[in-house]
Protein backbone atom coordinates (compact mmCIF):
# COMPACT_ATOMS: atom_id res chain seq x y z
CA UNK A 1 0.00 0.00 0.00
CA UNK A 2 2.78 2.40 0.86
CA UNK A 3 4.36 2.20 -2.59
CA UNK A 4 1.41 3.90 -4.24
CA UNK A 5 1.08 6.68 -1.66
CA UNK A 6 3.25 9.78 -1.26
CA UNK A 7 6.25 9.32 1.05
CA UNK A 8 4.75 11.51 3.76
CA UNK A 9 1.42 9.63 3.83
CA UNK A 10 0.57 7.51 6.85
CA UNK A 11 -1.58 4.39 6.87
CA UNK A 12 -3.49 3.60 10.03
CA UNK A 13 -3.46 0.14 11.56
CA UNK A 14 -7.23 0.03 11.04
CA UNK A 15 -6.84 0.77 7.32
CA UNK A 16 -4.24 -1.99 6.96
CA UNK A 17 -6.47 -4.47 8.77
CA UNK A 18 -9.46 -3.48 6.63
CA UNK A 19 -7.50 -3.98 3.43
CA UNK A 20 -6.31 -7.38 4.67
CA UNK A 21 -9.88 -8.41 5.46
CA UNK A 22 -11.05 -7.27 2.02
CA UNK A 23 -8.24 -9.15 0.30
CA UNK A 24 -9.02 -12.29 2.29
CA UNK A 25 -12.73 -12.07 1.44
CA UNK A 26 -11.95 -11.56 -2.24
CA UNK A 27 -9.63 -14.58 -2.27
CA UNK A 28 -12.27 -16.70 -0.52
CA UNK A 29 -14.93 -15.53 -2.97
CA UNK A 30 -12.90 -16.43 -6.06
CA UNK A 31 -11.51 -19.65 -4.58
CA UNK A 32 -15.01 -20.75 -3.56
CA UNK A 33 -16.25 -20.37 -7.13
CA UNK A 34 -13.23 -22.26 -8.48
CA UNK A 35 -13.77 -24.98 -5.88
CA UNK A 36 -17.41 -25.40 -6.91
CA UNK A 37 -16.27 -25.90 -10.50
CA UNK A 38 -13.85 -28.58 -9.36
CA UNK A 39 -16.56 -30.34 -7.34
CA UNK A 40 -18.85 -30.41 -10.38
CA UNK A 41 -16.00 -31.89 -12.41
CA UNK A 42 -15.23 -34.37 -9.60
CA UNK A 43 -11.73 -33.00 -9.05
CA UNK A 44 -10.13 -32.38 -5.69
CA UNK A 45 -7.46 -29.86 -6.64
CA UNK A 46 -8.12 -26.24 -7.59
CA UNK A 47 -5.51 -25.01 -10.05
CA UNK A 48 -4.60 -21.66 -11.55
CA UNK A 49 -6.80 -22.21 -14.59
CA UNK A 50 -9.78 -22.73 -12.28
CA UNK A 51 -9.04 -19.44 -10.55
CA UNK A 52 -8.81 -17.62 -13.91
CA UNK A 53 -12.12 -19.17 -14.95
CA UNK A 54 -13.73 -18.12 -11.66
CA UNK A 55 -12.51 -14.53 -12.10
CA UNK A 56 -14.26 -14.34 -15.47
CA UNK A 57 -17.39 -16.06 -14.22
CA UNK A 58 -17.70 -13.70 -11.27
CA UNK A 59 -17.56 -10.63 -13.48
CA UNK A 60 -13.89 -9.74 -13.15
CA UNK A 61 -13.49 -9.97 -16.92
CA UNK A 62 -10.86 -7.25 -17.03
CA UNK A 63 -8.62 -9.19 -14.64
CA UNK A 64 -8.95 -12.75 -15.96
CA UNK A 65 -6.84 -12.36 -19.16
CA UNK A 66 -3.89 -10.63 -17.45
CA UNK A 67 -4.02 -13.20 -14.66
CA UNK A 68 -3.96 -16.00 -17.24
CA UNK A 69 -0.93 -14.44 -18.97
CA UNK A 70 0.78 -14.11 -15.59
CA UNK A 71 0.00 -17.76 -14.81
CA UNK A 72 1.34 -18.89 -18.19
CA UNK A 73 4.53 -16.89 -17.66
CA UNK A 74 4.92 -18.30 -14.14
CA UNK A 75 4.57 -21.84 -15.47
CA UNK A 76 7.08 -21.09 -18.21
CA UNK A 77 9.68 -19.77 -15.75
CA UNK A 78 9.02 -22.53 -13.22
CA UNK A 79 9.28 -25.12 -16.01
CA UNK A 80 12.67 -23.71 -16.99
CA UNK A 81 13.67 -23.74 -13.36
CA UNK A 82 12.58 -27.37 -12.91
CA UNK A 83 14.43 -28.42 -16.03
CA UNK A 84 17.61 -26.66 -14.91
CA UNK A 85 17.28 -28.19 -11.45
CA UNK A 86 16.95 -31.66 -12.93
CA UNK A 87 19.97 -31.12 -15.22
CA UNK A 88 22.06 -29.89 -12.29
CA UNK A 89 21.07 -32.86 -10.16
CA UNK A 90 21.88 -35.23 -13.04
CA UNK A 91 25.32 -33.61 -13.29
CA UNK A 92 25.87 -33.69 -9.54
CA UNK A 93 25.55 -29.92 -9.17
CA UNK A 94 23.27 -27.83 -6.99
CA UNK A 95 19.56 -28.04 -7.69
CA UNK A 96 18.92 -24.29 -7.77
CA UNK A 97 18.64 -22.30 -10.97
CA UNK A 98 19.51 -18.76 -11.92
CA UNK A 99 16.02 -18.39 -13.42
CA UNK A 100 13.95 -16.95 -10.60
CA UNK A 101 10.32 -15.94 -10.84
CA UNK A 102 9.70 -12.41 -9.65
CA UNK A 103 6.01 -12.02 -8.76
CA UNK A 104 6.33 -8.25 -8.82
CA UNK A 105 7.56 -7.98 -12.40
CA UNK A 106 4.87 -7.81 -15.07
CA UNK A 107 5.25 -10.64 -17.59
CA UNK A 108 2.70 -9.06 -19.94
Amino acid sequence: MKQILPHNAKISKEAKETMQECASEFISFVTGEASEKCKKERRKTVNGDDVCWAMGTLGFDDYAPPLKRYLDRYREVEGDRSGASQRNEDEGGPSSSSAKFNPISKPF
